[in-house]
Order: structure tokens, then sequence, then C-alpha cells
């Protein structure tokens, strides 16, 4: 082992040429680099513009809108009513539309030549067309624990809360926020009360 290189060379520090070729990777790298930052920056724009347009203009009909939906009255809060509440009370949920393309209570309410406070139903699940789409409206007859009166087209129990949706079946289909929150409601009323999924109704065409 005597033979050991011991020539001028043998302390010589390298790192300074360490550095320089460093240095000339990345600055090869650098074009590429910049590309990868560019398309990332214009992604996150294009996204940004797409989901403030949702956001602010959601389509009735169109594609769902969390944002919106997130914004409507909680459920839970929903199902409240001043009178008292007896888990016995309620044993069945019935689902009917309303056989209009739109409208509020108070339409609803004129068009069956009642007083707001005695529309014959307990919830209504309004759309864009005179409410705002999802929103759950308890009524008076809720509020109060009364039954719905008996009709020509129903015959249910004392027992059973209605809920109109706000839709024909034909011209107007319940939107998605409006059977999205339909479900969101019964989940909340049959666990409150403890309703079966059997006792619970709903339109032909339901969706």
């Amino acid at each position: 082992m005597s033979d050991i290189y011991n020539g001028p060379d043998k302390d010589r520090d390298y790192s300074s040429v360490v550095l320089v070729f460093s240095g000339m990777i990345y600055m090869a790298n650098q074009p590429r680099v910049a590309k990868v930052l560019a398309a990332l920056l214009v992604s996150m724009t294009a996204g940004a513009v797409v989901l403030m347009a949702l956001g602010n203009n959601a389509p009735s009909a169109g594609p769902f809108c969390l944002s919106s939906y997130y914004h409507l009255n909680p459920v839970e809060q929903v199902i409240t009513s001043k009178q008292y509440q007896s888990q016995q009370r309620w044993n069945r949920i019935e689902v009917y539309y309303s056989g209009t393309v739109g409208g509020g209570v108070k339409q609803l309410a004129s068009l069956n030549n009642q007083k707001i406070e005695d529309l014959n139903c307990h919830f209504v699940l309004c759309n864009d067309s005179g409410g705002i789409d999802g929103e759950i409206v308890a009524t008076q007859r809720w509020q109060r624990q009364w039954a719905a009166n008996p009709t020509q087209k129903w015959f249910s129990s004392e027992q059973t809360i209605l809920v109109c949706v706000v839709a024909d079946g034909v011209k107007a289909m319940p939107t998605e926020c409006q059977i999205r929150r339909v479900e969101a409601l019964l989940e909340a009323l049959s666990r409150k009360f403890d309703i079966a999924p059997a006792s619970i109704t709903f339109p032909k065409n339901w969706q």
C-alpha cells in the first residue's frame, strides 16, 4: 500500500465543482419548472371560476349545488314545533305532489281556498319557482301538532304526517335539491317518532 497517491491534487476541495454542476442542472430544468407552475396556476384559476359560477348561479334542474344546499334551514330545526311533541303522536308519513309547477305556502293555500294557517299539510318542500329550491316550510298545522283533514284524495289516519312537494310529477318534476331535502326530512322524522320505512309512502313516479 506504499503506492497511495500523494500528488498535489490530494487535498483539493471539489465542493465548488459540485455546486457549479448542480447549478447547471437547475438552469437546464428551469423552463420545465416554469411550464409546470404556469399550468398549475391556470388550472387553479379555472377551477375557482367554475366553483364561483356554480355557487352563485345554480340552475334549478341542473347539477346539484352543494353550497346552496348547506345554506338552507337545518332539518332538525324545521321539525321542532311550538306544541309539545309526543313520540307516539305520529306513525306514518305520506309524501305527495302539490300538483302545481311552482308556488309557496301562500300560493298553495290560495289555490285550495284556505288561509295560510289552515293549509292541509305539515311540511312544504319548495322549488325555485315561488320559493327557494329545497327550502322546507313547517306549516301551522305542524306547529300545533294537528292532524290533516280528510279530503277526496286523501284518507289516511290522524297519525300521518303530510309532506307536500311543490311539483306536478309531469311537467315539473322534483329537483335534485328537493329530493335530497325530503330524504333528510324523512330521516329526521323517522328517528324522532320511530317511524318504520314501510310506513312511508311516495307518489307513484317519485324519483
